[in-house]
């Protein structure tokens, strides 16, 4: 009856990446660069977990005997967006990078959507999301034409009003464009929806900073994974698989049978614990977005610093609810360094603290050099068959 619960903290990096400048990030380290910029963070009980064994985090000191299990692990796959992360955690390395587009999407790709859309196309540059959309809006409102833009990443972006743009059309062109991005091995197309920042607020506003806000309305359409994951083995092995938040999505729904859409950080913690009193056994797989989406992207140091803080509030209650037989893996999927000059992800090693019932505290997990671990450990964990990549760390801190 063991069940694992793997909590990804979305671009919560400890630095340390070796290959760090090659992707440009050099010196990037999302928990001690923010923690240093704030002064320190206060995250008693991801101390006592054993985080500040990761890196040094001010305010978060290695304590002496952490009561969990505590490692970091080194990304092998080419790339540092979600998609990558995400598929090596559950045990699918990317060799080939997915491709990025630094200078806009050509021709080809934007007079496909333009006729799938039925609209036309402004922006198409690598962007922040929330600023193009206060640059465009107001064009947008005035035309129907649809914001696309990207980032670093290997993703296609389209943002659109949801009062000009209904949620149905805009998916309904995100997923036909997530036929044109596999032409082309973009990793996500996703729907960017936003509205008017207040209620009832005046359309006439747009273009002023503030106009409008991003919703949770938010759609991510992924790539296809090339091969089997830990999500394929366990659903195949009829072992059961709750995805919370944008995981689904991620994994295009394959071995995801049971989806739970959340609206930020909060919401994915609530819904955790609801997930967890009807799950008697299997895979419980969270994102918590808001550390990326609001924080990370925005460079916004004291609400990344907030977000770490409840996050870590939150940590008694869900110890409260493990059984026997449950461990509970703490990691993430990439960096997002807000003090940084830009706005994309960063590469870096992740955070990985395992705690509850079955795992032994003050157990090192060390340095591994595959996201793949974990996904092997989840599968050794819940007597799944071998996933033949990855190495388990399960005997190392079983209880």
């Amino acid at each position: 009856m063991a069940r694992a619960i793997v909590l990804v903290v979305d671009g919560v990096g400890c630095g340390g990446a070796p290959d760090a400048a090659a992707y440009g990030d050099a010196g990037a380290d999302t928990l001690g660069n923010l923690a240093r910029r704030l002064g320190g963070l206060a995250l008693p009980n991801l101390a006592c977990l054993g985080l500040g064994r990761t890196t040094d985090i001010a305010g978060v000191s290695p304590v002496a005997t952490p009561e969990g299990a505590w490692g970091v692990m080194t990304e092998a796959s080419a790339g540092k967006d979600t998609i990558t992360g995400h598929w090596e955690m559950a045990g699918l390395v990317t060799s080939r990078p997915m491709a990025v587009f630094p200078h806009g999407f050509p021709v080809e790709i934007t007079s496909a959507l333009k006729a799938l859309a039925g609209r036309d196309l402004i922006g198409n540059r690598p962007a922040s999301g929330t600023a193009i959309i206060e640059e465009l809006g107001a064009e947008h409102l005035a035309t129907g034409a649809l914001i696309l833009y990207t980032s670093g990443d290997s993703v296609l972006q389209i943002a659109a009003h949801e009062e000009v743009v209904p949620l149905p059309e805009l998916y309904h062109i995100c997923e036909g464009a997530r036929q044109i991005a596999d032409r082309h091995r973009i990793g996500r197309v996703i729907a960017r929806p936003f509205v008017n920042a207040t209620r009832g607020g005046d359309p006439r506003a747009a273009g002023q900073p503030g106009a409008f806000r991003r919703t949770y309305n938010r759609r991510d359409f992924a790539m296809v994974p090339p091969a089997p994951t830990v999500c394929d083995v366990l659903t195949s092995a009829g072992i059961p698989v709750v995805g919370v938040g944008k995981i689904a999505d991620i994994f295009a729904g394959r071995g995801v049978p049971v989806s739970l859409h959340s609206e930020g950080n909060a919401d994915g913690m609530e819904l955790t614990l609801r997930a967890l009193d009807e799950l008697p056994r299997g895979l419980l797989f969270v994102n918590l977005v808001d550390f990326d989406m609001l924080y990370g992207h925005r460079n916004d140091c004291p609400g990344f610093g907030r977000a770490l803080e409840a996050f870590d509030a939150w940590l008694p209650g869900l110890r409260a609810r493990l059984d026997v037989g449950d461990a509970v893996f703490i990691t993430a999927d990439h960096g997002n360094d807000p003090t940084t000059a830009g706005t994309d992800h960063t590469r870096e090693r992740v955070p990985l603290l395992a705690f509850g019932p079955a795992v032994r505290p003050d157990a090192p997990i060390g340095v591994r050099p595959s996201f793949c671990d974990l996904g092997q450990t989840v599968a050794d964990l819940l007597g799944a068959p071998a996933l033949g990549r990855g190495t388990s760390f399960w005997d190392a801190v079983r209880a």
